[in-house]
C-alpha cells in the first residue's frame, strides 16, 4: 500500500486530504516547471510498468546522441539505486530517488533531488518514474510531456485497465517489437485500437531499444519539442540523429 496517496483507500487518506496534496504538490509542480522553462530544459515524466523497458529506451538514447545532446536522469525505485546505476553505465548524469514504500514520485521529491544534480545545463532531464501503471500519473512533476513505455508482453488491454496513465501520456513507446515474431498473439493493431479509446490523441511508437528499429522516430519526437533557453538563446531545434559516416573516397 502507498503511504502517500493512499491508493485509492479513503479509508486511509480521507478524499479531502488527498485533494490538499495534491494542492501542494501541484504548487511545487508549477515552481518547478518555471524553472525548466527558464533555462530551456525539457522535463519528460517517463512511466511505465516494471521491466517495460524505460531504463533500456534511455540508454538506447545515450548511444545514439551522444555529443549532441545533454541528457540527464532522475530515477525513482522503492530500494535500489540500480536503474540510475545502469544510466551512470551508459554515459547519462543520473541521481536515484528512493522511495521506500510510495509507488510513484511526487513533485517535493524531485524538487530536493534537484538540489544537489547538474540539471541546469542540461537539454533534456528524464523523470524515469518509480514502475507501475496506477499512481504516478496522478502527481505533476513539472514536466513538459508524458511518455508511457508499454511492451509488447504486457498484453493488448494495458490501456483498457489502466486508462488514467494512457490517457495522460502524450506519447506511449511499444517497446520490445523485436520479440513480435515470438509472440504471434499479440496484436500491434488491437493495441492502438484499445490506446485510442482512452488517449485523446493517440501517439504509439513501435520501438525497439536492443535493434535500434523506432529510435529515429523517437530522437525526432524529442528533437521537436527541445526549446530554447531564454537566457542563453539554445538552438529551438537540435538535430540528434548520430552524424553519417563520411562517404568513401
Amino acid at each position: 500500500m502507498c503511504e502517500t496517496c493512499g491508493c485509492g483507500d479513503e479509508t486511509l487518506v480521507p478524499v479531502e486530504v488527498h485533494d490538499r496534496l495534491l494542492a501542494e504538490n501541484d504548487r511545487t509542480a508549477n515552481h518547478l516547471r518555471e524553472h525548466f522553462r527558464e533555462l530551456g530544459v525539457l522535463a519528460l515524466n517517463l512511466m511505465g510498468s516494471p521491466g517495460s523497458g524505460k531504463t533500456a529506451l534511455l540508454e538506447a538514447t545515450a548511444r545514439r546522441t551522444a555529443g549532441r545532446i545533454r541528457l540527464g536522469a532522475l530515477s525513482g525505485d522503492l530500494a535500489t539505486d540500480r536503474d540510475a546505476a545502469r544510466l551512470r553505465a551508459a554515459g547519462i548524469p543520473a541521481r536515484e530517488i528512493t522511495t521506500g514504500s510510495a509507488c510513484h514520485l511526487d513533485a517535493e521529491l524531485v524538487h530536493r533531488a534537484l538540489h544537489d544534480f547538474p540539471w541546469q545545463d542540461l537539454d533534456i532531464l528524464v523523470i524515469e518514474n518509480v514502475g507501475n501503471l496506477v499512481c504516478p500519473a496522478v502527481y505533476d512533476l513539472g514536466q513538459a510531456a508524458n511518455v508511457v513505455a508499454l511492451s509488447v508482453t504486457e498484453g493488448e488491454d494495458k490501456p483498457l485497465k489502466y486508462p488514467v496513465m494512457f490517457r495522460k501520456a502524450d506519447l506511449v513507446v511499444l517497446t520490445k517489437v523485436d520479440l513480435l515474431p515470438h509472440l504471434p498473439d499479440v496484436r500491434v493493431s488491437a493495441l492502438a485500437d484499445a490506446l485510442s479509446r482512452v488517449m485523446p490523441s493517440p501517439a504509439l511508437l513501435p520501438l525497439s531499444a536492443r535493434t535500434g528499429e523506432g529510435m529515429d522516430a523517437f530522437l525526432d519526437w524529442l528533437a521537436a519539442r527541445v526549446v530554447p533557453a531564454p537566457r542563453f538563446g539554445r538552438s529551438a531545434h537540435r538535430d540528434l540523429h548520430p552524424t553519417p559516416a563520411p562517404a568513401p573516397g
